[in-house]
């Protein structure tokens, strides 16, 4: 842990009851791929003995969704394959995307809560159980959906997105309603200059006020759907955090992104002895709660366009905020 994780101030034992903060947000800046393409991949060798299911569910999300794949007609070295293929290492491995015309049409999602808008951008509030855009096994009824006809620019499957947070993480985020505009909210994201602060819920105690953690991190060597510090595939990341208040088994922190991974905040904490409170995959599960208790709090970045200064914020959802006065 020493070698992941720094403190910003002395190591005080277990920190006040309650503690002044000002940070806190999780998201992930990956490219924008067609999701009409066919994946190409090469098995590794340490793939070898892998079932095919297995191996494809981490380039398609699920279990499920590589199950479907699968009986779609996954082609291993040309040929098509039954799930409990048994993998060597090396083959070319061609997997076709899930078929969006069998998903069911129905009417968008509402449109989430607009928090502050001008012709150029917005910030929304996304709620949880959400998908931000179209992917393997969410073919609609995303949040590209429930904005449709007023955002822009980008990938047409992904119009407006710059950045994302996990469907379960609710929030704010800033989206484009030009072409310009998210070339140039795209350079906030890229340039690091789009300030994401999160609340976090975890479980235990933390050893200093404020942290640093500083590791890399990427798809797990054994369980390839999973984002973890044991990785074939490292990319730099950073997360910082202050105590805002602790109880006898909790804590809750304000997270700051330098960098945003897939999962960042989730992984970064769990490595550290301090998971996520209702995160099913790198947190621990509590009867109080049906999602992680992770909430991007405050967006703040310069206006792209106006060079006005916007530092926003999303009050906790009534859900978490109760679970918090519950403690």
């Amino acid at each position: 842990m020493s070698e992941i994780f720094s403190t910003d101030d002395e190591d005080t034992g277990e920190p006040d009851e309650e503690l002044d903060g000002d940070d806190l947000l999780v998201d992930e800046d990956v490219p924008a791929d067609d999701p009409s393409a066919s994946i190409v991949v090469i098995a590794p060798d340490d793939a070898a003995g892998w079932r095919l299911d297995r191996f494809v569910a981490e380039y398609v999300g699920s279990r499920g969704a590589a199950e479907r794949a699968v009986a779609a007609g996954v082609l291993v070295n040309g040929k098509q394959r039954q799930k409990s293929h048994k993998l060597e290492g090396g083959e070319e491995i061609e997997i076709s995307p899930e078929d969006e015309t069998a998903a069911p049409i129905g009417p968008p999602p509402p449109r989430p809560r607009i928090v502050w808008e001008d012709e150029h951008l917005a910030v929304i509030d996304k709620p949880p159980g959400l998908v931000v855009h179209p992917g393997a096994g969410h073919a609609r009824g995303t949040l590209v959906d429930a904005l449709a006809g007023y955002v822009a620019g980008g990938d047409p499957e992904r119009l407006g997105i710059v950045h994302r947070l996990d469907r379960d993480t609710t929030g704010l985020m800033v989206v484009a309603r030009s072409e310009e505009a998210h070339q140039r909210l795209s350079a906030l994201v890229r340039g690091r200059e789009l300030e994401r602060i999160y609340l976090a819920l975890v479980r235990g105690t933390p050893r200093s006020r404020r942290g640093t953690i500083e590791a890399p991190i990427g798809r797990d060597r054994d369980e390839p759907t999973r984002i973890s510090l044991d990785t074939g595939t490292p990319r730099d990341a950073v997360t910082h955090f202050t105590v805002i208040r602790t109880w006898p088994e909790h804590a809750l922190l304000e997270v700051r992104l330098e960098t945003g991974r897939t999962h960042q905040i989730r992984v970064h904490l769990g490595a550290i002895d301090l998971p996520v409170v209702g995160d099913p995959v790198y947190g621990v599960r509590d009867a109080g709660l049906d999602r992680q208790f992770l909430h991007s709090a405050r967006l703040g970045f310069t206006h792209p366009f106006t060079g006005e200064r916007l530092e926003l914020e999303a009050p906790l959802p009534e859900p978490l905020q109760a679970h918090l006065d519950a403690l």
